[in-house]
């Protein structure tokens, strides 16, 4: 076979990285289509032209993933490539079954294939499932390393829900970068806090334009990831960041048990407000499948804004959207503080929500009575906010990492739940930074 035709499932993210690292100018392969899920709106797009390279004339066009089969046969598949994130195993496999039931090849690219190499030194920060504690890791380090005269640039995983040419290379140093590029409340809550801490960020869709721009003005480079997927750099320290509040989830999505298996150091979060036999759990299997691995311990101390506002109050707890959808977490910061600070009820947001919101709920029902922050675009926005304002409730808990009071108007009291990582124990990541050479 001279060529082989080639589909890559995908969530517009992982699946550019590897069609850009692997088979964009690789004449053995002809990529027929993407297929997308997990975010809405991505699917019935064309990865263009101008990204897709000199095979590529046309762009390729992306389908939503509900036609896989039908497009197997239409296009003549050789192999379907597997590209994105956050999924138990069994998914993998039930979707490796209906691709190897059709006669062909089900593959999953690995890092040698997928890592690009920079000149400059990389830290990585990966998790096993979404909503772990990345970003409060990841701020972490950029303190540490900045405070010790270092100039860290943080390459975040991708996020491209808009124009894929415009979002080539995307460099975020401000707040006013952030209106520029039209950022979704998905991308926001990754760039903001860089931003604020003074930090610059970089994200888009060409990762190894990213790079080269970054390496420019970085002395060391932090790859921020995304959902629990390996990173798109070889790394010369990984941390992987575990939950307690999801014992055994280390062992049994994909690519999360991978990025485990990657790691340098192992960040065990939240233990301050898990139980002791799912904290020992999750460190007994990162243990086992990772014995060389340093184990910290870590809380996730809050900081709340506004308390008066949750104590003796019926309130609507607003958390991370992708954690709580694909993620499957049952709490978040926002239901911590509702909990420590005494609120009299968390109120259950279903009969309030209006179309994408109502939809989302469809779509994931075992949601329950967070209200996921969702917001992959301005329609979606308004959604949020309508349902936010329809809401019975004295006052809002908002626990995304982001204020969501300067993007929604809101018609209540509102406040915000903050957090940072606080290491428990001798072992930090100061300490694994400086075994490693880099602080």
């Amino acid at each position: 076979m001279s060529q082989k035709n080639v589909l890559i499932m995908g969530a517009a993210g992982r699946d550019f990285h590897n069609f850009n690292v692997y088979f964009r100018d690789n004449d053995d392969y002809k990529v027929v289509a993407f297929t997308a899920t997990q975010i809405p709106n991505i699917d019935d797009r064309t990865y263009p032209a101008e990204l897709a390279g000199k095979l590529y004339p046309d762009g390729i066009k992306i389908y939503e993933e509900a036609e896989l089969e039908k497009l197997i046969k239409e296009f003549n598949v050789h192999e379907v490539v597997f590209s994105y994130s956050d999924v138990p195993f069994d998914y993998v496999m039930t979707k490796a079954s209906i691709v190897n039931a059709a006669g062909i090849t089900f593959r999953l690219l690995g890092g040698e294939e997928t890592m690009v190499k920079s000149s400059k030194p990389v830290v990585s920060v990966l998790a096993v499932r979404t909503g772990c504690g990345k970003s409060q890791t990841s701020r972490k380090i950029v303190k540490l390393l900045t405070d010790a005269g270092k100039k860290v640039v943080a390459i975040r995983h991708p996020m491209p829900y808009g124009d894929l040419v415009k979002q080539k290379v995307q460099r975020f140093a401000s707040l006013e970068d952030l209106k520029t590029h039209d950022c979704t409340i998905e991308e926001i809550e990754e760039y903001e806090p860089h931003i604020a801490m003074g930090g610059i960020i970089y994200a888009g869709v060409d990762y190894e334009a990213i790079l080269r721009e970054a390496e420019k003005e970085a002395d060391i480079i932090l790859w921020d990831g995304g959902n629990n997927d390996m990173s798109f750099y070889k790394a010369d320290v990984t941390f992987t960041v575990v939950d307690p509040h999801r014992p055994g989830h280390e062992l049994s999505y994909y690519p999360g048990n991978t990025s485990l298996r990657l790691a340098d150091a192992v960040i065990v979060n939240k233990i301050d407000s898990a139980d002791a036999d799912d904290i020992l759990t999750v460190i007994n299997n990162s243990k086992a499948v990772n014995p060389n691995a340093v184990i910290i311990e870590g809380a996730s101390p809050l900081t709340v804004s506004n308390p008066e506002v949750i104590k003796g109050k019926k309130v609507l707890v607003v958390e991370d959207g992708p954690t709580l959808t694909h993620g499957e977490m049952k709490i978040g910061a926002g239901t911590v503080a509702a909990q420590k600070l005494g609120a009299a009820e968390i109120i259950d947001p279903r009969p309030y929500t209006v179309k994408s919101i109502t939809d989302t709920y469809e779509k994931y029902p075992d949601i329950g009575i967070l209200l996921p922050a969702m917001g992959y675009g301005d329609a979606q926005i308004n959604d949020l906010e309508e349902t936010i304002n329809k809401v019975d409730c004295d006052s809002v808990i908002i626990g995304t990492p982001i204020d969501l009071g300067r993007i929604l108007k809101i018609n209540k009291p509102s406040t915000r739940v903050m957090y940072e990582l606080q290491e428990i124990g001798g072992n930090t990541v100061a300490s694994v930074l400086k075994a490693k050479g880099i602080l």
